[in-house]
């Protein structure tokens, strides 16, 4: 059976890709992005669970 972890992040409003590109480039895939009650914005991300 395939494991995953999840890992939740904070997106800045001046550089959200910048910090995507971050985690895709260790292999988190991008599953939802949410916004916060304070006008912010949170990426959920997950990526399978190795050896």
């Amino acid at each position: 059976m395939t494991a995953y972890e999840y890992t939740v992040t904070p997106l800045p409003p001046h550089n959200p890709k910048q910090i995507l590109d971050h985690w895709g480039a260790q292999g988190w895939q991008l599953v939802q992005v949410v916004l916060t009650p304070e006008g912010g914005s949170v990426a959920y991300l997950m990526r399978e669970v190795q050896g």
